[in-house]
């Protein structure tokens, strides 16, 4: 972090300055301090924005980091309990993701809004933006989305009943986080696989999880994660009656809770610990820890939250022997569980119809992966017969290419042979020339040698004349 800031103040670009807030925010732990950096990080884009032509590369870059600012909000909105406000800003932040083609921060948002929804219990969008941003982080191949996707979807089948396929996909979350060495993935993914094995009674399996969990986030210093996986720990302490150590936990996750500034842990901690003192009869404290819990909850509006304090308030209540307050708090203790059971309804049905959708999607499923399969076998087919006419083809190439050079070897050859010969001939008609030459020469030469020699037809008949006479 102080080569973070260092480098803030030094850098000599806003570009630069974005980069460096985002990677500020993701390494701060304490959230009011991370807002203090989103503060910046979104003021500046938002004036360079206003001042940078939209055809220049920079202002991409600007838009994406505002988007970011704008989840961040919507982050910060989200623990502090406000999920329309969260709702609304995670919706501002993926419209420009989406205008940008942004496609990792498009996924990023529709996995918060998912994450919205299904706290809400609207488990049908819950589960079609889950399905959305999985299949944009699938196509990017990004395995750190993929695992928190796939650890949402295991909230998903748990909330249905079906623990074996919850814990699968838990267990191949947590795989993906050790493949890539996210060690705060891999903490948040040991605590929920704690959590499901509380859920299931497994309190021994539970808490192994859970402090290996804690052991983690201690590591990497995640104080959100360690109040977490303290009041988790705290909580099985306080199932096995093991006061001490229950009391011991619960008061460190208070702690940070308070730094933080998480108002649900810490009016879950408050409850709890008002809780133990509750059964120790020690009212006072007991009362103290639930009134300011109670506080909390109002403000949070959480049905769940007020129902378990005001069931621990009737009783302390009752206690001290305040009917007014006890009646008071029971009634509220009936109207909240009342709510919750409506909920639970509801949900009942959601959950009945989310069958009859899988269902249907299966059968879709199904019919589709079939044409796929036979489209794919016809495609490798052609593909295949393609194959063997470019091999036919280029086989047929190499053997002409084969051939012709043969020929032109043969050729260049024989004519090599045709010179040799034609040298030959050359120079036997030379010599044979040369002979001839010699031979009529020779002939010539007799020629004259006998004409000379032999007395020409007029000195014959010249002498014949004399002898007649």
């Amino acid at each position: 972090m102080d080569s973070l800031n260092l480098a803030l103040k030094t850098a000599k670009h806003d570009t630069t300055r974005c980069n460096i807030l985002i990677a500020m925010i993701e390494a701060e732990t304490e959230d009011v301090i991370s807002i203090k950096y989103n503060e910046q990080l979104k003021n500046i884009t938002e004036s360079k924005l206003k001042t940078t032509e939209s055809t220049l590369p920079e202002y991409r870059i600007y838009k994406k980091h505002y988007a970011a600012s704008l989840n961040n909000i919507g982050y910060a909105y989200d623990i502090a309990g406000n999920s329309l406000k969260a709702l609304e800003y995670y919706s501002k932040s993926q419209k420009i993701q989406e205008e940008i083609g942004d496609k990792n921060g498009v996924a990023t948002s529709l996995n918060n809004i998912a994450y919205i929804y299904n706290n809400q219990g609207d488990i049908l969008k819950a589960l079609e933006y889950f399905s959305k941003s999985l299949k944009i982080q699938e196509g990017i191949g990004d395995k750190k989305g993929i695992s928190v996707l796939l650890n949402n979807i295991a909230g998903i089948y748990n909330y249905q009943g079906d623990s074996k396929k919850a814990l699968s996909y838990l267990e191949k979350s947590l795989k993906i986080r050790e493949e890539i060495g996210d060690k705060n993935g891999i903490a948040r993914a040991l605590n929920n696989i704690g959590y499901f094995y509380n859920k299931q009674n497994n309190i021994n399996t539970s808490i192994i999880y859970f402090r290996k969990s804690l052991k983690i986030r201690e590591e990497t210093d995640d104080k959100p994660g360690i109040a977490a996986s303290l009041i988790n720990i705290g909580y099985i302490y306080k199932m096995q009656n093991n006061v001490p150590e229950a009391l011991n936990y619960l008061d460190r996750s208070l702690k940070i809770s308070e730094e933080i500034g998480d108002k649900n842990g810490i009016a879950d901690c408050l409850n709890y610990i008002g809780g133990i003192y509750c059964e120790q009869k020690n009212y006072s404290k007991a009362l103290s820890y639930c009134k300011k819990s109670m506080v909390l909850a109002n403000e949070l509006s959480y049905p769940v939250v007020i129902k378990n304090v005001a069931k621990n308030l009737n009783q302390i209540y009752k206690a001290l022997g305040d009917d007014k307050n006890s009646l008071l708090n029971y009634e509220l203790y009936i109207q909240m569980r009342d709510s919750i059971s409506n909920q639970e309804t509801k949900k009942a049905s959601i959950k009945s119809q989310l069958k009859y959708e899988y269902e249907k999607k299966a059968v879709a499923d199904s019919v589709k992966v079939a044409e796929e399969k036979k489209l794919t076998t016809v495609k490798l087919k052609q593909e295949k017969t393609q194959r063997y006419f470019l091999y036919g083809g280029l086989g047929l190439t190499v053997l002409f290419g084969l051939f012709m050079f043969n020929r032109f070897r043969i050729t260049r050859k024989q004519k090599t042979i045709i010179e040799q010969q034609k040298t030959i001939v050359e120079h036997q008609k030379s010599l044979v020339d040369e002979k001839q030459k010699e031979i009529l020469d020779s002939i010539h030469y007799a020629k004259r040698i006998q004409t000379s020699l032999l007395p020409t037809q007029i000195y014959i008949q010249r002498q014949l004349n004399k002898l007649k006479n």
